[in-house]
């Protein structure tokens, strides 16, 4: 075996980077973590409660406990969903990153800040990535490593140069505007409640957002129409909840990803995860759960490659998330393009929200991220009551 300066370069220091350089350092693997600037991605900060014991996060990063939703409809109709015993978290990325960074240089990865600019094989197999570093004055930076983990975002310049399918990437542009919150709790803004907006005129083919964040809330948009000004629905939003009043602290936008590529890897010694590999929840935009997800999958995948030279083991990873959670990402899926596809839908959907059935299992399988077989009375329930819609607005 030739040697390198890595076992392994991850590009990208976000959850699923930091995550994937946290498990490979572990098992004791020498692994480089390039980031690029520390950018804060544009996101509602929302985490299930299991994603605390699941990779070891520590409560005290929430900034609030979310006890229930508010859905309102094209016509300002509301539905309230409680969340019952548990809660949604809410974390500030601008704080959670940098904590799963450090806990990856804890455990023995090294932490560089630049840009990730290319990389080739050389003819025994090696990996030659250059980088531009931004530690001190700007220089070009090589080093060889024996494989990559890219998890640089939705536009992935790794992904570009390595999995042809990546360019088939679907995504929807999220903005958001970071602001004080209220002092007091009002009918338009509680800090212990997620409001979700199913408006056209604020969203053609999404949704927009009033996140609490402790001291501050995120009041965001996403949408993938031509044309569609996200500042502008942000400012329509703050104007009719009165958050135009409040303090801007700071602007993100970004593109989040609403499939999984088809493919991970490039056959040989590079394999994608999180917003790289496409691995955000349609309809509802979570990421933050699957990113960490797909870095713990992708590390244990690289690190059988690592160990045996066969580079079908970084299939592995794309295998087992699919097994996980192909059917909930098809299922909304197919939920975001047929229930935000018009006004008229729109409403007939937040009037489902009011169903008990339908806030049971959808917070049942947001915090837990299972669903509890036992309950197929349920399900069947939901189910007919779905089709019965589909079949209404057919016939309309």
């Amino acid at each position: 075996m030739k040697q390198t300066d890595f076992d392994v370069v991850v590009v990208g220091g976000g959850p699923a980077g930091a995550t994937a350089a946290t498990e490979l350092a572990k098992a004791n693997y020498k692994v480089l973590l390039l980031e690029r600037a520390f950018r804060i991605k544009p996101c509602g900060g929302a985490v299930p409660p299991c994603l605390l014991a699941e990779f070891d996060v520590p409560e005290s990063l929430l900034v609030a406990r979310i006890r229930s939703a508010r859905m309102i409809s094209p016509s300002n109709k509301s539905v309230d969903m409680p969340v019952g015993d548990t809660f949604v978290g809410m974390v500030d990325r601008d704080v959670f990153d940098p904590w799963l960074r450090d806990r990856a240089v804890e455990h023995g990865a090294e932490l560089r800040i630049g840009a990730f600019k290319s990389l080739h094989y050389d003819s025994t197999g090696v990996i030659h990535l250059d980088y531009q570093s931004k530690e001190g004055e700007l220089r070009d930076v090589s080093v060889t490593t024996r494989a990559v983990l890219g998890a640089d975002g939705a536009r992935s310049a790794v992904a570009r140069q390595t999995v042809p399918c990546s360019a088939d990437l679907k995504w929807v542009l999220a903005y958001h505007e970071i602001v004080e919150a209220p002092e007091q709790h009002n009918d338009h803004y509680d800090g212990d409640r997620c409001d979700v907006w199913y408006q056209g005129n604020l969203s053609p083919d999404f949704y927009a957002w009033v996140f609490p964040h402790g001291k501050h809330a995120s009041i965001g948009v996403g949408s993938e129409a031509d044309g569609f000004s996200a500042r502008h629905a942000v400012a329509a939003l703050r104007e009719k909840t009165g958050l135009d009043t409040r303090q801007t602290v700071r602007r993100e936008g970004a593109p989040i990803p609403m499939k999984p590529l088809k493919r991970w890897e490039d056959g040989k010694s590079v394999l994608l995860t999180g917003d790289a590999a496409g691995v955000v929840a349609p309809a509802s935009g979570e990421g933050i759960y699957y990113a960490m997800l797909t870095g713990k999958l992708c590390a244990h995948a690289m690190a059988a490659y690592l160990q045996t030279a066969d580079s079908k083991q970084l299939a592995q990873a794309r295998k087992a998330f699919m097994r996980l959670h192909g059917k909930t990402f098809w299922a909304l899926g197919l939920l975001q393009r047929f229930w935000y596809s018009s006004d008229k839908r729109r409403e007939k959907f937040v009037a489902m929200c009011n169903d008990k059935d339908v806030q049971e299992l959808t917070w049942q399988g947001y915090t837990q991220k299972k669903l509890v077989r036992r309950r197929k009375a349920a399900h069947l329930r939901v189910f007919l009551k779905d089709l019965g819609q589909l079949l209404g607005l057919a016939r309309a």
